[in-house]
Formats: C-alpha cells, sequence, structure tokens
C-alpha cells in the first residue's frame, strides 16, 4: 500500500520523560494498531534537579523500547532557555519535513513548567510553517494534517480523550524507566525532592487518567486539547 507520509504519529515533548506521563498510552497503543510512532525531545533535560542528561538519554532509550516506539532523536535546544524564534522553528520544520507524520503530538497549550507551553507553541507553529513551500530546507514542503496538544501538570478540559484501557500498565512501566526522575525508595536518602519525586505523584498520574476515562466514559484515558476542531466524516465516527 502506497504511503503519503512517513510517520502516523510524531510525539515532541519538551523533556524527555514528557510525551510518556501525557500520552504514553496513546503511544504504546498507536504502536500496537500498525501505526509507525516516533518521539522527539526538544531539550535534554540537562536542568533537572535529578540525574544528568546522559542518564536521561539512556532512560528515555529504555523507556521507548518499552512503549515499542521506532524513532526517537533529541534536537537539544537548550534545557529552560530555548525560544520559538526563527532558528528553533526552522529546527523544528527540517524535522517535520522529514519524518513527515499525519499527525503531531505536542506539550499542553500551559502548564506549570513554562518549558511546556513554549513546546507546545513551537510545534504548533512549526506544522503550520512546515507547510510553506518557500521556505527553503532543501526539502519537500510537508503540513501534519492535525495537532494535538496533552494535558500535562495543571487540569485542562479536554477536548477529546483516547481510550487507553490495556495499556495504562505499558505506560507505567515507561515512565518507571526514569528511574531518577521518580520515586525510587533506595534513592530517596541521596537524591533531592522535586514536585514529581513522591511516591503521590505517581498516584496522582494514575487518578488524573482514571478521571479523564471517567469523563469519556471510560476506565482510563488520556485527553488532549486541540486549536482546530477535528474534522468527522458523520456521527457514525463519534464514540
Amino acid at each position: 500500500m502506497s504511503r503519503d507520509h512517513d510517520f502516523d504519529v510524531v510525539a515532541f515533548g519538551a523533556h524527555p520523560d514528557d510525551v510518556e506521563l501525557f500520552a504514553g498510552g496513546t503511544l504504546a497503543k498507536s504502536v500496537a494498531q500498525g501505526l509507525r510512532v516516533a518521539i522527539v525531545d526538544l531539550t535534554r533535560g540537562e536542568l533537572g534537579t535529578r540525574g544528568t542528561a546522559e542518564t536521561r538519554k539512556a532512560e528515555a532509550a529504555a523507556a521507548q523500547s518499552i512503549l515499542g516506539v521506532e524513532h526517537r532523536e533529541n534536537l537539544d535546544l537548550g534545557d529552560g532557555f530555548f525560544e520559538v524564534n526563527e532558528s528553533t522553528l526552522r529546527t523544528m520544520i527540517e524535522v517535520l519535513r522529514r519524518l513527515r507524520p499525519r499527525q503531531v503530538i505536542a506539550n499542553a497549550l500551559s502548564d506549570r513548567h513554562p518549558d511546556h507551553g513554549r513546546g507546545a507553541e513551537l510545534a504548533h507553529r512549526a506544522a503550520f510553517l512546515s507547510g510553506l513551500a518557500k521556505i527553503d530546507t532543501g526539502q519537500e514542503a510537508w503540513r501534519p494534517q492535525a495537532v494535538y496538544h496533552g494535558i500535562q501538570d495543571h487540569w485542562l478540559n479536554p477536548d477529546f480523550v483516547v481510550d487507553i484501557e490495556g495499556y495504562s500498565d505499558v505506560k507505567a512501566q515507561a515512565i518507571a524507566a526514569y528511574a531518577t526522575q521518580f520515586h525510587q525508595p533506595e534513592s530517596e536518602d541521596t537524591e533531592p525532592a522535586t514536585p514529581i519525586s513522591s511516591p503521590e505523584f505517581l498516584e496522582h498520574l494514575k487518578a488524573r487518567d482514571l478521571a479523564m476515562g471517567r469523563l469519556a466514559g471510560l476506565k482510563f484515558g488520556e485527553g488532549f486539547q486541540v486549536k482546530r476542531p477535528p474534522a468527522v466524516a458523520g456521527l457514525s465516527e463519534l464514540g
């Protein structure tokens, strides 16, 4: 079967572990459905309180393997300091034209960490600009069909919810691959505490997936927001 795109889904996250937290179940399910999935981390997470850029690189590779994601790369745009400007937009445009995704998943439109909102804006703007042929990168212009924004630390009302029942355990395993970032009883005496290192954080994460699922009449769900409503052929396509 011929394809007019290379990847079905490309998920952009400001830091390694972002996409696992807000879309890990969705990505695992997409892979199981036979879709080609890639993850692109915008930064190495080098300013994180716990761990190092090197340990997070290894953890990201382990999480990728658990999710079954085909491709992962890191743009190293600068944790905490990357901006939405011509340089970073051109970098993103080159990635989009190389990977040619049908759908893009990106960070939350607003959140506690300012990198998340900037990452969302960067992905959204780059997805549009990537379709402009007069922006010359030596590649063919390519515009994804849709950009979906995950929901992260702050509760945001979703525009739609993906059913991740059957994939919540895989999501939890992928998150656990980031051993330096989340609760590990054996390291609590040597590592400083952070907002995501308490045992309660993982409980809150599961509770959010349950709450998102409840909104949509599901057991577990991951919510997403859109700037442009998705089109459907008819009511029969809606749950």
